[in-house]
């Protein structure tokens, strides 16, 4: 097995950016979703309820990040000494945010009072010790600092949408970071550990699926194959603690390097039983 896809999303819920090579920090790939759309009490915004995020595309500059959406452009630098607690999930982070004048321009961009947040070096956000052993470092991440997906599961949920005659999705769906060739249909139930360019990786919990993967990534539109009732098939998690449908896994880095197209993968550690599903009545 290797690696055939590596993505940063710098804007949560903004377009993705393919690399060649990533470097993976404790906290995730770095220039991973270090920028967030807040409302103006500190909530995250994300596709779920802004579907014009995915419209949004973000590269980081120094001291900040360019944003472009449409005919629209604007470079974003942020005083760190400007601050305001941000919400994201349970999380409540102090994090640097972006002065009036950007809001003003965002706020037109999106038909609504928004400001943006940066996990600056001065932010910290630490999560799911119940999952991972220890509180791991985060950045603007829904959950976990990294998530893993494979070419065998896409294939299988295609095959299950193509028979319920709809059409196929892409990866860019999931909004993976590390996608791995692997023929073998939901084998990474079984990975509990995996090394990728001498990086230890672990894989703490599954993935649960929201609406965002019925949108269009470039466009935010709710078009095309609908993977929530093509997993509902098969992956209806039976285990309250994750509720909803699963793809991927959240992944925690227990150590730092460089990860490259290309590179092998190798399962160090695996579980004895898959995570449980529900069984679908037949009709």
């Amino acid at each position: 097995m290797k690696v055939i896809g590596l993505n940063i999303h710098p804007l949560k819920s903004g377009r993705a950016i393919a690399r060649e090579s990533v470097v993976v920090h404790l906290d995730g790939l770095v220039g991973d979703r270090r920028f967030m759309l807040i409302e103006p009490d500190g909530r995250f915004i994300t596709q779920r309820e802004l579907q014009a995020l995915a419209k949004v595309e973000a590269s980081h500059i120094d001291g900040g990040v360019h944003l472009k959406m449409g005919g629209s452009e604007i470079a974003v630098r942020f005083d760190p000494d400007r601050r305001r607690n941000v919400q994201v999930w349970g999380s409540e982070v102090d994090a640097a945010v972006s002065d009036d004048a950007t809001d003003e321009v965002l706020s037109a961009w999106f038909g609504r009072p928004v400001k943006l947040a940066h996990m600056d070096a001065s932010a910290e956000r630490l999560v799911g010790a119940e999952w991972a052993g220890t509180a791991a470092p985060v950045g603007f991440a829904d959950g976990f600092p990294i998530l893993i997906t494979t070419t065998g599961s896409l294939a299988d949920l295609n095959r299950t949408l193509a028979e319920k005659g709809q059409e196929p999705v892409g990866m860019d769906r999931f909004r993976t970071n590390i996608l791995v060739d692997c023929d073998e249909a939901w084998e990474e139930d079984f990975w509990e550990s995996v090394e990728i360019g001498g990086i230890r990786f672990d894989l703490v919990k599954p993935c649960a699926r929201c609406i965002m993967t019925t949108q269009d990534q470039l466009t935010g539109e709710r078009v095309g194959g609908n993977p929530i009732q093509g997993l509902a098939e098969k992956r209806m998690s039976a285990d309250r603690r994750v509720a909803g449908v699963l793809f991927g896994w959240n992944a925690v880095p227990r150590s730092e390097g460089t990860v490259t197209l290309g590179d092998e993968v190798k399962v160090i550690g695996r579980r004895g039983e898959r995570w449980p599903m529900k069984v679908r009545a037949s009709a």
